[in-house]
C-alpha cells in the first residue's frame, strides 16, 4: 500500500449465542443435526405464527455489554429488516437498528509496542439465516434451515482500527472474552463467530473518510488479515491512477487471496426497517442487569494482570499465553512440572517459569501454528516440554540445543527425551574439560592468541568458534567464554 494512504477499518462480527434454543422459537439451537430437521413454523416464517423472545439470549447481551463497558439500554425495540435470499424463508429477518440493546464500550489492542482503544459503535440482537450449501452439488443450490432462528450478537465497531493486525488482534480478544463469559463458543469454522469489515484508504493527515467496501466471507483470522491486505493494496493502486474506489460488497476467496466484487452496497433504506408488530419493546427489569453484573466471571484483561504480576512477566506474553485456551492450558500445566524439577533440582522457580514463557511463545507456538494441535499432546505433551527446559536451566544441554531438539521431535511425533538420547546430546560445563579444550585451540592458534592479546579483540569471536568446533558443539557458551578468556589474560 502506498504510504501516503491511511487505512481505515471497521468490523461487524456476528456470534452465535449459547443457549439451549433459539432466539423466537423452542426449536433447538445446536450445529451439525441433518439438514432441515430443527425447523418449526416459527423460524420457517409460516402465516399466522408469533415469536416468543428467548429470555437466556438477552441474559447473554446484557452479560457481554457489561465486560465490554458498554451502556446497557432498558428499553430496545425489535425491527424487521427486510431482504430476498433463499436462505431467509420470511423474507424479513427480525433484528435491531433504531433502538438497540447495547451501545458503546470498547476493546484494547496491540499497536504496535503500544495498546489502542477501539471503540464500540453498538451491539444489537438478531436472528440468524439459514444456510445454502454449495459444495459438491451441480448445477443447483441446496438450503438448510437449521439455522435460522438462531440467537445472534452483531457487534459493531467504529472505524478506529488502522492495520491489518489491529483488526486481527481485535477479533481475538473479542472471541477470547465471548469464549471466557459463556455466551459463545466462538468456532469460526462452524460459523458462530463470523466477521464482515468495513474498509477504506485515506491521506494520512486527513479526516473526511473515504470510499467504504464491505469484505465478507472470511473464515479465519488469517484470511481476514490476507483479505484486508489485499483490499488495501487494491484501493491504493486505483487512488494511485486517478481512479474511483466503487462502494460495494466483496468477498473474500482463500484459494488466490483476493478480494472479487459481489454485489453493489446496500445501504439502510434498501432493507426498509420498520419496527416489528410481533414483539413489544424489550423492558429490562434492573434487577437484570445487577445480577450479571454480580456474576460477571474473570475477564481476560484481569487474567492477564494477575498472571503478569504473579510470574513477573510482560503483560504482551501473558496475553499471548492465555489468548488461546488450548496454549494457556498447556502452559498452566508445563509450568506445574517446572516448579517441581525446581523443587528437585535446588533453582529457582522463577528462571525456569521465565525459560518456559520464552520457549512456548517461540518454538511452541510456531510450530503450533505451523503442525496443528497435535503439538500440544501425546510425545509432545506439556510434562515433555518441561523436562527439555529444565535441561536447559540446569546446563545439561543448551539453548539452541534445546530448540534443535524441539524441532526434530516434533517432525518425527517423538519426545524431546528420546530426541536427547539418540542424538547423545548434552552440555559439557565443567571447567576440566573446558579448560582441556581451550589450551588445546590457544596451542593450535597461536597467532591469533597473539592479536588478541595486542588489543584486536575480534579475534576473540574465532576462538570461541575453534573452542565449539572443538567439543563439538558441547561446550557451555557462556562459562567457555569467561574462562577462553581467564586463559587469555594469563
Amino acid at each position: 500500500m502506498n504510504p501516503e494512504f491511511e487505512m481505515v477499518v471497521g468490523l461487524e462480527v456476528h456470534t452465535q449465542l449459547l443457549t439451549r434454543s433459539k432466539l423466537f422459537c423452542r426449536c433447538e439451537n445446536r450445529f451439525g443435526a441433518a439438514p432441515n430437521t430443527l425447523v418449526c413454523p416459527v423460524c420457517l416464517g409460516h402465516p399466522g405464527v408469533l415469536p416468543v423472545l428467548n429470555e437466556e439470549a438477552v441474559r447473554l447481551g446484557i452479560r457481554l455489554g457489561l465486560a465490554l463497558g458498554c451502556t446497557v439500554h432498558t428499553r430496545s425495540v425489535f425491527d424487521r429488516k427486510h431482504y430476498f435470499y433463499p436462505d431467509l424463508p420470511k423474507g424479513y429477518q427480525i433484528s435491531q437498528f433504531t433502538h438497540p440493546l447495547l451501545t458503546g464500550g470498547s476493546l484494547s489492542v496491540r499497536s504496535g509496542e503500544g495498546v489502542r482503544e477501539i471503540r464500540l459503535h453498538r451491539i444489537h440482537m438478531e436472528e440468524d439465516a439459514g444456510k445454502n450449501l454449495h459444495a459438491g452439488i451441480r448445477d443447483a443450490s441446496h438450503v438448510d434451515l437449521n439455522r435460522a432462528g438462531v440467537p445472534l450478537l452483531e457487534i459493531v465497531s467504529e472505524p478506529d482500527i488502522r492495520t491489518p493486525e489491529e483488526a486481527v488482534d481485535y477479533l481475538k480478544k473479542l472471541r477470547q472474552i465471548l469464549r471466557a463469559i459463556g455466551i459463545s463458543d466462538g468456532n469460526m469454522e462452524e460459523g458462530s463467530f463470523r466477521c464482515d469489515a468495513n474498509v477504506s484508504l485515506r491521506r494520512k493527515g486527513t479526516s473526511a473518510f473515504g470510499t467504504k467496501v464491505e469484505i465478507k466471507n472470511m473464515n479465519s483470522f488469517r484470511f481476514v488479515q490476507k483479505a484486508l491486505v489485499h483490499e488495501c493494496d487494491r484501493q491504493s493502486a486505483l487512488l494511485e491512477r486517478g481512479e474511483r474506489v466503487v462502494s460495494e460488497t466483496r468477498l473474500f476467496d482463500s484459494s488466490t487471496g483476493k478480494t472479487l466484487s459481489m454485489r453493489s452496497k446496500e445501504e439502510a433504506l434498501d432493507y426498509r426497517y420498520f419496527p416489528e408488530p410481533d414483539l413489544p419493546p424489550l423492558v429490562l427489569d434492573p434487577t437484570w442487569i445487577a445480577e450479571e453484573r454480580a456474576n460477571l466471571p474473570e475477564l481476560p484483561q484481569e487474567r492477564v494482570l494477575k498472571l503478569s504480576e504473579e510470574l513477573g512477566i510482560r503483560e504482551e506474553d501473558a496475553e499471548a499465553l492465555l489468548l488461546e485456551e488450548d496454549l494457556s492450558r498447556y502452559f498452566e500445566e508445563a509450568r506445574g512440572v517446572v516448579v517441581r524439577y525446581a523443587k528437585e533440582g535446588g533453582w529457582p522457580v522463577e528462571l525456569g517459569t521465565g525459560r518456559l514463557v520464552n520457549f512456548i511463545l517461540s518454538e511452541v507456538l510456531r510450530e503450533w501454528n505451523r503442525k496443528g494441535a497435535r503439538i500440544l499432546s501425546g510425545d509432545l505433551c506439556p510434562e515433555e516440554v518441561a523436562y527439555l527446559v529444565a535441561q536447559v536451566v540446569e546446563e545439561r544441554i543448551s539453548l539452541n540445543q534445546a530448540k534443535e531438539v524441539y524441532v526434530l521431535a516434533v517432525e518425527s511425533l517423538r519426545s524431546p527425551r528420546a530426541v536427547i538420547k539418540e542424538h547423545n546430546l548434552s552440555q559439557e560445563s565443567g571447567e576440566e574439560k573446558l579448560g582441556e579444550w581451550i589450551q588445546e585451540v590457544l596451542a593450535e592458534n597461536p597467532a591469533e592468541v597473539r592479536s588478541y592479546r595486542e588489543g584486536k579483540e575480534r579475534v576473540f569471536g574465532f576462538l570461541v568458534g575453534q573452542v565449539m568446533k572443538k567439543s563439538g558443539g558441547k561446550a557451555n557458551p557462556q562459562k567457555a567464554n569467561l574462562l577462553l578468556k581467564d586463559y587469555l589474560s594469563r
